[in-house]
């Protein structure tokens, strides 16, 4: 892992050196240390520092100049709108990979020469940001020891991390890559079908967030651990909550285990479960079930079910009659209600499983 205290180090020294603004962001544009204020001060470095990172606007406007392509600093003018002050950016390139990002505040001063003679120490922190994600990587490795459910594998893993943790798994994509290596510092990890990750607690959401977007699939995220060593219990809700989000819509892309509810029971049965459940059911066709099960997640609200389908109130009525002759289940009794809605669920479960 690289030293912040270095980083810092480095970031005062070119501040010093340059008689600039400096900060240091990673990849993902988020604050990693920042310099003495020199001259002006713009809403964008305010809010690097006060926030952590830059606002979604900031980042597209930045990018657009083609900061993660170029081979070295990017003066990028400034904009009233965004309340933008001409700056510096400096890609922080070590390997012809990007690892971060030096931004200087320019008021005209910082000429090519001027740039030059602080080469040196961006170079050095490039190299400690390249190191910092090879170390991950490494200890990404140790992952699926950590969430086995066996004792022993687990017992062998070598990664040490503070808790409290939460794991998250997440569906890769065959079209799109997520850039694992820009997640926070202390998120660890491992490509895979799902990929794992361990995050502290309180990153958990947005680390799913971050990484369920970057591939456009569907992310789960188990509940927090205050020990590392049963982090292993949240893998294993975060890949049931995972499979929750990707058959149920009203749960997507990000579900998360405490919110589960009854659907976290459904998520730990297997196929011989589901499939005794899913045959209360088997007798409705699509327009039927889907029917039935709209009706019963609106707590068997006829107009609001009408309304939800886009039908007459006696079209409902006749399908829900329709419903009850096939299944042998009065709608109107609790216990029938329940097994005919266990039964749709898990018989979409199932389904899709199989897909």
């Amino acid at each position: 892992m690289y030293d912040s205290a270095d980083l810092q180090e480095i970031v005062d020294e070119i501040a010093a050196r340059l008689g600039a603004s400096a900060t240091l962001e990673d990849r993902s544009f988020r604050l990693l240390a920042y310099g003495a204020q020199h001259g002006a001060i713009d809403t964008v470095r305010q809010e690097s520092i006060l926030r952590r990172r830059a606002t979604g606007e900031v980042r597209d406007y930045f990018e657009r100049y083609g900061i993660a392509r170029a081979e070295g600093p990017v003066r990028i003018p400034g904009d009233a709108e965004l309340e933008v002050l001409a700056r510096v950016c400096w890609p922080l390139r070590h390997g012809d990979v990007v690892y971060g990002y030096l931004w200087l505040l320019d008021s005209g001063a910082l000429s090519a020469e001027r740039l030059r003679s602080a080469e040196p120490l961006v170079a050095r922190a490039a190299a400690a940001l390249a190191q910092e994600a090879r170390s991950r990587r490494d200890l990404g490795h140790g992952l699926l020891a950590l969430f086995s459910a066996d004792p022993e594998e687990r017992a062998g893993a070598s990664i040490e991390v503070p808790g409290p943790v939460a794991a998250v798994a997440v569906r890769e994509s065959q079209e799109r890559v997520a850039a694992l290596w820009t997640l926070p510092r202390g998120v660890l990890a491992r490509t895979g079908s799902p990929v794992a990750l361990l995050a502290p607690a309180h990153l958990a959401g947005e680390v799913a967030q971050t990484v369920q977007s970057a591939y456009g699939t569907a992310a789960g995220v188990g509940a927090p651990r205050a020990d590392p060593a049963d982090a292993w219990l949240s893998w294993r809700e975060a890949r049931q909550a995972l499979r929750i989000a990707e058959h149920f819509p009203r749960y997507a892309p990000v579900a998360r285990w405490a919110d589960l509810g009854v659907h976290r029971l459904l998520a730990r049965l297997g196929q011989q479960d589901l499939r005794e459940l899913a045959a209360e059911t088997a007798a409705l066709d699509t327009e039927l079930a889907h029917t039935v099960e709209i009706y019963l997640d609106l707590g068997g609200h006829a107009q609001k079910t009408a309304a939800e389908l886009g039908i007459h109130r006696q079209t409902l009525y006749y399908r829900l009659g329709k419903a009850e002759r096939l299944t042998h289940r009065d709608l109107s009794d609790g216990d029938d209600r329940l097994a005919v809605h266990l039964g749709l669920k898990a018989a979409r479960l199932r389904t899709q499983d199989a897909l």
